[in-house]
C-alpha cells in the first residue's frame, strides 16, 4: 500500500534516482583531465578495462571500454602513473560514482604533450607554420643533404630508396645524434652548417619512429627556429605517419616516413627510362611515315563516320555529365576548404582566449602586488619602530622615574597623595610618604624649617614600620 503522503511528495524509485543523478553528473561536468596511479586493474574477456585511479589520499573507479582502449599505444598495469581524459558518470547498478575514460596516456607523455601543444600554439602565433614562408622543392635535386644519425635505420631506408629510384643522385650525409640531451642544438647546428656551405639543393631531416620522448629533440624550439631560418628547402620525415613533430610543421614539406621523404626528393628513374623509351618510339614512328600517313587517312575517315553516328549525341551527353560531376566535386572541395579555413580561424581565436594565459597573467600581477605590499609593510614597520624609539627616548628624558634614578625623591601627603612642593603647607605630626628609586618611606613630621634654613628636617619612622 502506498504511503499516505505520496500524493504530496515527489517520491523517487532507486532506479529513477540513479538515472537522475547520472544525467546530472554527465551534463554538469565537461571532459576532465585526471592524473593518478592505476590499482585493481581488471581486463575481462569483453575487452573493457576496469581500474581505480588513486593518489595519496583518495581514489575513484574508472572504466575504459573496448572501442577506446584499442587505441592505446602502451599496456597499462597496476602501479602505472597515467593521465586520462574522462567524463563523470554513475554506475547505476551499484550506485557508484565513476569516470568513463575516453583517452589514456602515461603521465610523463602527458606533460610532454602539454609542452608540445603550448610551443605549437606559440610558434603558430609567430607565423612559423605559415604556408607563405614555405619554399617549394626543386624540380630536380642533383645533390641531396641527409641530416640524421649515421647508424640508424632511417638513413639506411632513405639511401635504399634513393638507390632504387635514382642511383645517379649525389648524397651528402650530415651525421648527428637524433635523441638525447643536446640533440636538438646539434641538429640545429648541422642545418646551419649545411645552409652556409650551400653544397646541396635540398635537405632531408629524418629519423626512425619512437615514443614522444624519443622524438622530443624534434619538438625543441631551437631546432624549429633553425629550420625556419634555413634558406635551403627542407623535408621533414620524422618517425612514422602518426608521429607529428614541431619540425614537421615548420619544414617546407612533411613526409610520413624516411622512405617517403626520399621518394619525395628523388626523381623516378623508371619514369626517366619511360621518357627515353618514348623518344625511341617516336623515332621509330618517324621511320614509318608512309604507314603513319595511311593510318591518319584511315583515322580521318573513321572520325567522319563517327560524327554522323547516332551514338555521338550519347557520347556528348556523357561528356557533359562528366563535366558537371567534376564541377560538383570541385565546388565541394572549395566549400570544404573554406570550412577548414574558418575552423582554423576559430581555433586560433579560441587559443588566444585560453584562460590559462589569463590565469598566468593574473598570477604574475598578484606576485608583483605581493612583493610591493611586503616592501611597503617592511618600510612602514621600520618607520614606526624609529618613531617609537624616538618617542621612548623623549618620554624617558621627561619621566619622573628618571629623576628618581639620579637620587632625588618625591614626597606626598599620605592621606591625599597630594604632591608636596612647599614645606609651609605641612604641619607637625602630619604623615607624609616619600618615594625613592627603590620603594617608599612613610614619615611623621616633627619640625618644619623656614625657607633658607639649612638644617635637616627631623622625621620619625612610621609607627607600623612601613617603608
Amino acid at each position: 500500500m502506498a504511503h499516505p503522503d505520496t500524493n504530496e511528495r515527489n517520491v523517487y524509485t532507486v532506479s529513477r534516482l540513479n538515472q537522475e543523478v547520472k544525467l546530472l553528473l554527465e551534463s554538469g561536468f565537461p571532459l576532465l583531465w585526471v592524473e593518478g596511479e592505476i590499482s585493481n586493474l581488471a581486463r575481462p574477456r569483453s575487452g573493457h578495462i576496469y581500474f581505480s585511479l588513486k593518489d595519496g589520499s583518495a581514489q575513484v573507479r574508472c572504466a575504459m571500454f573496448r572501442n577506446r582502449n584499442l587505441r592505446l599505444r602502451f599496456r597499462p598495469d597496476d602501479g602505472t602513473q597515467i593521465l586520462v581524459r574522462a567524463r563523470v558518470s554513475l554506475y547505476t547498478a551499484r550506485g557508484e560514482f565513476q569516470l568513463i575514460v575516453e583517452h589514456m596516456e602515461p603521465a610523463g607523455d602527458g606533460a610532454l604533450r602539454r609542452a608540445f601543444e603550448q610551443l605549437k600554439a606559440r610558434l603558430d602565433r609567430e607565423g612559423l607554420f605559415d604556408q607563405a614562408h614555405k619554399r617549394s622543392l626543386p624540380e630536380r635535386v642533383r645533390r641531396l643533404g641527409v641530416i640524421t644519425s649515421p647508424t640508424g635505420a632511417a638513413v639506411r631506408d632513405a639511401l635504399h630508396v634513393l638507390k632504387r629510384r635514382f642511383p645517379a643522385m649525389a648524397v651528402v650525409v650530415y651525421p648527428v645524434p637524433v635523441q638525447g640531451e643536446g640533440a636538438a642544438e646539434r641538429i640545429a647546428a648541422r642545418i646551419a652548417e649545411a645552409d652556409a656551405r650551400n653544397e646541396v639543393d635540398a635537405l632531408l631531416l629524418t629519423r626512425g619512429g619512437g615514443s614522444l620522448e624519443d622524438l622530443w629533440a624534434f619538438n625543441e624550439e631551437a631546432l624549429a627556429r633553425a629550420v625556419y631560418a634555413c634558406r635551403l628547402p627542407i623535408v621533414s620525415a620524422v618517425g612514422h605517419e602518426v608521429d607529428v613533430t614541431i619540425t614537421d610543421l615548420v619544414a617546407d614539406q612533411r613526409a610520413p616516413t624516411p622512405s617517403a621523404g626520399a621518394e619525395m626528393l628523388s626523381p623516378d628513374g623508371r619514369a626517366w627510362l619511360r621518357t627515353v623509351g618514348e623518344y625511341h618510339r617516336r623515332l621509330a614512328d618517324a621511320g614509318h611515315r608512309v604507314l603513319t600517313a595511311r593510318h591518319q587517312r584511315l583515322e580521318s575517315l573513321r572520325q567522319r563516320l563517327h560524327g554522323q553516328h547516332p551514338g555521338r549525341r550519347l557520347q556528348e551527353r556523357a561528356q557533359r555529365l562528366d563535366e558537371l560531376e567534376q564541377r560538383l566535386a570541385s565546388a565541394q572541395r572549395r566549400r570544404l576548404h573554406l570550412q577548414r579555413e574558418r575552423l582554423a580561424m576559430l581555433t586560433a581565436r579560441l587559443r588566444e582566449q585560453d584562460p590559462r594565459r589569463r590565469v598566468h597573467e593574473q598570477r604574475l600581477r598578484t606576485d608583483g602586488l605581493r612583493q610591493r605590499l611586503r616592501a611597503a609593510m617592511s618600510q612602514t614597520i621600520t618607520h614606526q619602530r624609529s618613531r617609537l624609539q624616538t618617542n621612548a627616548r623623549a618620554l624617558q628624558a621627561v619621566s619622573p622615574l628618571a629623576t628618581l634614578e639620579r637620587g632625588y625623591t618625591i614626597s606626598q601627603r599620605t592621606a591625599t597623595r597630594e604632591l608636596l612642593r612647599d614645606a609651609s603647607v605641612l604641619s607637625e605630626g602630619e604623615q607624609i610618604t616619600t618615594r625613592l628609586h627603590q620603594g617608599e618611606i612613610i614619615s611623621r613630621i616633627e619640625r618644619i624649617s623656614a625657607p633658607g634654613d639649612e638644617s635637616i628636617l627631623g622625621a620619625s619612622q612610621h609607627p607600623d614600620g612601613e617603608t
